[in-house]
């Protein structure tokens, strides 16, 4: 682990032979460089990842609208464990050396552990990086979680530390995250002077501080107040079979406390219902019991599948489509 102290000015020497460490000085140099943008890289969870050019003040904005919201001070404690490759951990660095963070710089793996450090007073991971590393959380005193959904054994888990841990909604093109909600609450606030509005496909549309054009997502979302907004699934994920209008991840929300590993809802060509409704389950074959009255009648899936291990993007997202081809093949 190094730590970069920009609190103080007092930096350790990163070692450029060192693949994690050598991402760090290479986004250092590209942000202490004339250009006033930085590139950067979309997932590639929904689609193959795209390049994208950031404004350096558009980063400024974003890492200061952040600490308003989680009242990061100058010296405070951080933790960079994300790739420096995506945004999340870019965002890091430069809410560091924004803000005056301490920011202890480790290699981006699953687990990581923190029993040997100081508490923390903020640190960005993903899902099963909290899952891999759960010992050791109580360490961090606000945790922020994106990058993959948070399942409920987890969050239950969670919930009782003393870590205030949060999940995050955002994109590479919003800079991170434009919203933020506590593991226990259901909607997620909007940082300050972002504003939200839904389009005719009930998705969702956002107007950020950073850029002069509205950002239009694929994402279904109920809209609460101006502020608040309920994530409720993908618009190009939704399934039509037979003419019903099924949204794949509010079905997964209902079967959850019924499956223990990694699964998600998907669809497969059907002559019958043009698409018909699957279940895909990581792992060995078992057999599966949901309770009756859990699904409607149009949600319960026409055929489940078990796949060894699911392909996933570099940040532990699922790669839906991905799933979806394999299991073609299998019929």
């Amino acid at each position: 682990m190094k730590i970069l102290d920009f609190s103080k000015n007092n930096f350790e020497p990163l070692n450029p032979e060192i693949q994690w460490q050598k991402s760090i000085l290479d986004f250092l140099e590209e942000w202490n460089s004339k250009d006033d943008f930085v590139i950067a890289h979309t997932s590639g969870s929904t689609g193959k990842p795209k390049e994208i050019r950031l404004p350096k003040s558009a980063m400024r904005l974003s890492a200061k609208l952040t600490a308003e919201f989680f009242d990061l001070k100058t010296g405070n404690t951080a933790l960079l464990c994300m790739p420096v490759n995506f945004i999340a951990g870019k965002m890091m660095i430069v809410r560091a050396f924004e803000l005056g963070l301490k920011l202890y710089c480790t290699e981006p793996k699953a687990k990581i552990d923190l029993t040997k450090y100081p508490k923390f007073d903020f640190v960005p991971m993903t899902p099963m990086q909290v899952e891999k590393s759960f010992d050791s959380i109580h360490k961090i005193r606000t945790l922020l979680i994106g990058g993959a959904p948070l399942s409920d054994e987890l969050r239950n888990q969670l919930l009782k530390t003393k870590t205030d841990a949060y999940e995050s909604y955002g994109m590479t093109e919003t800079i991170t995250h434009i919203g933020l909600k506590r593991i226990s609450e259901k909607s997620f606030q909007c940082l300050n002077r972002v504003e939200i509005r839904k389009d005719e496909r009930n998705c969702l549309v956002i107007k950020t501080p950073y850029f002069d054009d509205e950002i239009v997502t694929n994402d279904l979302v109920e809209i609460i107040d101006q502020k608040h907004f309920k994530w409720l699934g993908r618009f190009d994920h939704v399934i039509n079979s037979g003419g019903i209008k099924l949204i794949p991840e509010q079905i997964e929300e209902k079967i959850k406390p019924y499956i223990q590993q990694e699964f998600i809802i998907s669809s497969l060509p059907d002559k019958t219902l043009g698409e018909k409704l699957v279940l895909i389950i990581e792992g060995e074959k078992f057999d599966l019991s949901i309770p009756k009255d859990v699904l409607d009648k149009f949600e319960n899936p026409r055929k489940i599948y078990f796949i060894k291990e699911f392909p996933r993007t570099e940040s532990g997202k699922i790669k839906r489509q991905a799933l979806k081809e394999i299991c073609q093949n299998q019929i």
